[in-house]
């Protein structure tokens, strides 16, 4: 968790006529979902996700923080909650010292009146009103390191209800901005992208190296992927070929079809990496295929885990042996049976008729 300290925008909001009709801005964009960061293999990032909401049955602006390296979230703080303080949110941070959470918590009250002021300011530009529905304000912002821990790339973003966008570019030193408000924060926000251009590459990235040495045999782990490939019909006679990736960590993962040694594209659905709800992810691929072409496609995963890259193809399933067997055991058995069904009979009729035994008169007539 990281304070970001007051701002020109806050001053500039606070200063602008607060007359103004919210119609004018109902074209405004809608609203963002969280960062766009993309992490190359072996990369790590610290990000932090800081909302405010307000609505019909919150009395005062609600402020959640919480913060991740990589999709573990690691501490978080919650203005409502029974304890106002940061919390961790992963057992290896509990190594932290008394003291650390302690300034965390001052940066985090600080952080959140700040944040207060802010977005009643901004609700009250637009005309809104708690009563009538819920806004929010949210800043998505963190920073990534490679493999040799060296900073590689940082972000900012902030939203205001869908009305406003403004991100930090991959600079650092300039703005992208949507909405009529974000323009003006764009020209005037100079000392923010200063302050963001040393603190990213500084005390962001230092954070993220002690969270991964404090976490290390959690974040730094590679499980690869348990993959297979599986084959379904379609109603029109094609076959769609699924790629399976799962149970795999870190969530960096590329899965490709390809024909011939060619990458494959057409007619192919790719989901995002989902967790699975244990600590690791799932992904797969699917490509539709005609029938009987099916050993005709690889399914390529890239995943750190494995030294080089993993070609699948889909294998026929074997013939079934049991079904195989049943008729052999049909003939065996039926072979077994007539054998005992002779043997009774043949038994039975000895006992009703048994042998007949011949006496034998002694010759004596060698011994006249």
């Amino acid at each position: 968790m990281r304070t970001l300290r007051p701002s020109a925008l806050l001053l500039l909001v606070l200063a602008l006529p607060l007359t103004q009709n919210c119609a004018v801005h109902q074209a405004s964009p809608g609203p963002r979902s969280g960062s766009q960061c993309a992490s190359s293999p072996g990369s790590h990032w610290l990000q932090f996700f800081d909302t405010v909401v307000y609505g019909p049955d919150i009395w005062e602006p609600r402020c959640i923080y919480v913060s991740y390296v990589d999709t573990t979230p690691v501490q978080g703080f919650d203005s409502t909650a029974a304890t106002v303080s940061v919390q961790p949110r992963a057992p290896w941070m509990e190594q932290e010292p008394p003291e650390y959470w302690h300034n965390l918590t001052e940066e985090a009250l600080y952080q959140s009146q700040s944040d207060r002021k802010l977005f009643r300011a901004l609700m009250k530009y637009y005309g809104h009103s708690k009563d009538s529905e819920y806004h929010t304000l949210q800043k998505v912002y963190g920073c990534a390191v490679g493999n040799n821990g060296n900073f590689l790339r940082g972000y900012y973003q902030l939203t205001y209800y869908g009305y406003d966008y403004i991100a930090l570019n991959e600079d650092l030193s300039s703005w992208t901005a949507e909405g009529k408000l974000a323009q003006i924060f764009k020209s005037v926000w100079v000392e923010e992208a200063e302050y963001l251009r040393t603190y990213l590459p500084g005390d962001c990235v230092k954070m993220l190296r002690r969270c991964l040495d404090l976490g290390k045999e959690t974040l730094l782990r590679s499980d690869p992927p348990q993959t297979y490939v599986t084959r379904q019909v379609r109603p029109g006679g094609n076959v769609t070929l699924k790629c399976w990736a799962l149970n795999f960590y870190p969530a960096e993962i590329t899965l490709t079809w390809q024909k011939a040694g060619n990458n494959h594209t057409q007619d192919m659905e790719v989901i995002e990496t989902r967790p699975a709800g244990d600590g690791t992810f799932q992904k797969w691929a699917a490509v539709v295929v005609p029938s009987g072409e099916e050993l005709r496609y690889t399914c390529h995963v890239n995943h750190e885990g494995f030294p080089e890259p993993l070609i699948l193809t889909w294998e026929p399933p074997p013939p079934n042996i049991f079904l195989m067997a049943i008729p052999t055991g049909l003939v065996l058995g039926a072979l077994v049976m007539g054998a005992v069904v002779t043997f009774l009979i043949w038994k039975k009729q000895r006992a009703r008729h048994p042998p007949r035994v011949t006496s034998k008169a002694p010759d004596f007539s060698s011994h006249t």
